[in-house]
């Protein structure tokens, strides 16, 4: 075959059955999250948490904290600090869109849902649903820490979110969450 120029312009097809599109074989470390946070019954738990921010039948669907909070998870494991980050490497990658739960015809959630969100939920919550998954994470064995702290008291403990600290810029999880 020799190299050539462009036809023009091709027109998209009208119609593409599943079988032909693309398909993410997923990644390992979100695949294992995404079965510990699923055997936890992680969406339920959190969807509970933050009933009380969400307004009943009023105005456009909410998001689905779950899905909020895997969008968080993947800003944090991944060093992206921006929600306009976020929302992108969610939208660029097949595997984070299986992790989000999310078929190859939805679009991940706007950066301007994931931060109204942000500001909706109080912090109090946020520090609840993520020990919640650091907890399972480390009981599975993967994340690990020195210390975690319970009502101002310190034990010794294989992971908690006081301990954690990003590598790129030594940020800890809730400056990362509330920047």
């Amino acid at each position: 075959m020799a190299i050539g120029k462009r036809d023009g312009v091709r027109q998209e097809e009208l119609w593409i059955p599943s079988s032909d599109l693309a398909k993410s074989p997923g990644h390992p470390f979100y695949e294992r999250v995404n079965s510990l946070l699923a055997e936890a019954r992680f969406d339920e738990y959190v969807e509970g948490l933050c009933a009380k921010f969400y307004a009943g039948n009023v105005g456009r669907p909410g998001l689905a904290p779950g899905v909020y909070v895997r969008m968080l998870l993947v800003g944090y494991f991944e060093g992206i600090t921006s929600e306009r980050g976020i929302a992108w490497r969610c939208a660029d990658s097949l595997a984070l869109r299986g992790f989000l739960g999310l078929t190859l015809s939805e679009c991940p959630p706007d950066h301007s849902t994931v931060s109204r969100s942000r500001r909706l939920i109080d912090l109090e919550t946020h520090v609840e649903i993520f020990s919640f998954v650091l907890k399972l994470l480390a009981k599975r064995g993967l994340a690990n820490g020195q210390t975690v702290g319970v009502d101002a008291s310190t034990l010794e403990a294989n992971a908690a979110m006081k301990s954690l600290v990003r590598r790129d810029t030594g940020q800890s999880y809730d400056d990362f969450l509330i920047s």
